[in-house]
């Protein structure tokens, strides 16, 4: 019978940061790579269209979890893996990211079933946020952590985690890009025309692309309003694809969307890219887009207090923008900066585009090997645990 490794992922900025390893992982015959879906995102705007144009084929198992509240999703994913695992034996369970569906490990962790964590050890320290709760626990949970930088790294040891337990692989996002639009621009090329952005009311390079979705930007209704008044502040048009848990906090606020903002639905990936690169920048508070924009020598406005993703700082391509200390972020400086950034160009340091080929590469010799993951054995420490299994000395 075949080894099993188990993939579970459960939002649309997972299927943008797995699909080359994913892909790169079942077209392995060595062993069986089962792909689950926790149902976090659901609908086809948010996951279906996602596969489709990342060619990734559907999940092999959906679990189908629903909920209002983060307690709610978490507590489903767990409870509806959990029988899943047990029942498959695999020889991993392979997660990725920071959101709901991580707390997925747990179900991993009661079945002794190794885990690994894909875009381990970052770190915003804003305790604010879920998924800065959710990182330490997968992270400390999982037996092997596949991390970015030799930064983050330091990150993890310095919390107490075992060196030999995190691999430095580089940033996904660089691969997906050079695999997806770099090596198909023509094709975005011939998406972007003069009707495409007229059909949705937009001057080419001159408007601003936005997203918008954290709890701590959300949630708190004082931290909303600014970013409303911040997206206001511009005469530019805003284009705002908003997820359908912000919208629907809007309306629960009473709050007016400014009149230059056009609010929109989730979209797919091809669309925003394409809109990514022809924005005059990108607001936002996703690490995925920000790291994206970073890449496509796009300028971005970074609605965060603060960031598990510093690099983009490093480089030059963002503006920062934190909503809970407006006074310190004049809206004409904020965005003086961000015009000044468009039209230039900055070297992103972000990874080789060889990520997806290292981590897959460790993880694939790791599967051929006899208890190749395990890395919380007695023996495997880094600590000195002698008192723990000392004898009763009687």
């Amino acid at each position: 019978m075949k080894k099993k490794l188990a993939f579970i992922l459960g939002i649309r900025p997972d299927v943008i940061r797995a699909c080359c390893v994913l892909n790169a992982l079942r077209a392995h015959k060595e062993f069986d790579t089962v792909f689950i879906w926790s149902g976090q995102h659901y609908s086809d705007n948010l996951k279906d269209i996602f596969f489709r144009e990342l060619n990734v084929a559907p999940p092999d198992i959906e679990l189908n979890v629903a909920g209002d509240t983060d307690a709610e999703v978490s507590a489903g994913v767990i409870s509806r893996l959990y029988p899943v695992l047990e029942e498959m034996k695999p020889e991993v369970a392979v997660f990725l990211g920071d959101t709901n569906t991580v707390m997925g490990c747990l179900a991993a962790a009661q079945l002794n079933i190794p885990i690994v964590h894909i875009e381990g050890c970052m770190r915003s320290y804003d305790w604010r946020m879920p998924e800065e709760k959710y990182r330490g626990t997968i992270d400390h949970l999982a037996d092997i952590i596949y991390t970015y930088f030799d930064e983050y790294k330091k990150q993890g040891v310095d919390e107490g985690l075992n060196p030999k337990s995190i691999v430095v692989i580089q940033n996904l996002i660089v691969d997906v890009l050079n695999a997806y639009y770099f090596a198909k621009k023509d094709i975005y090329d011939k998406m972007a025309t003069d009707g495409f952005f007229s059909d949705r009311g937009l001057t080419r390079g001159e408007y601003y692309l936005m997203t918008c979705h954290r709890r701590e930007n959300v949630h708190i209704r004082s931290s909303f309003e600014k970013v409303l008044e911040l997206i206001g502040a511009t005469k530019r048009t805003v284009y705002f694809t908003a997820s359908y848990r912000t919208q629907k906090v809007l309306k629960e606020y009473g709050l007016e969307l400014p009149p230059n903002v056009k609010m929109v639905d989730p979209i797919g990936y091809q669309e925003m890219l394409v809109l990514i690169v022809h924005a005059r920048g990108v607001i936002n508070d996703s690490g995925t887009v920000v790291e994206e924009t970073a890449v496509l020598q796009v300028p971005s406005l970074q609605i965060r207090k603060a960031t598990e993703r510093p690099q983009v700082y490093d480089c030059g391509s963002s503006v920062k923008y934190d909503p809970t200390a407006p006074e310190k972020y004049p809206f004409d400086v904020v965005y003086r900066k961000l015009d000044s950034l468009y039209g230039k160009h900055w070297e992103h340091k972000l990874g080789d585009g060889k990520a997806s080929e290292r981590l897959v590469g460790d993880l694939v010799e790791r599967m051929m090997r006899t208890d190749g993951f395990r890395l919380h054995k007695p023996e495997q420490y880094h600590l000195d645990i002698a008192r723990s299994y000392r004898e009763d000395g009687l």
